[in-house]
């Protein structure tokens, strides 16, 4: 079953606009082997920004 999980990891999404808000997803190491990078709403910022991966 260990598997399952290694698939699919859970990852942390850290803002890059420096206001240390994270999100935390999971995603497909078959369909995305780079580190993910998301445009995500910052409440801190109030505005998009994107979301690198973190690890």
């Amino acid at each position: 079953m260990a598997s399952r999980t290694d698939l699919r990891p859970v990852v942390k999404l850290k803002s890059t606009a420096g206001t240390g808000y994270t999100y935390v997803t999971r995603k497909n190491r078959r369909n995305d082997p780079d580190r993910l990078v998301l445009r995500k709403y910052d409440p801190i910022a109030r505005r998009h920004v994107d979301f690198k991966e973190e690890r």
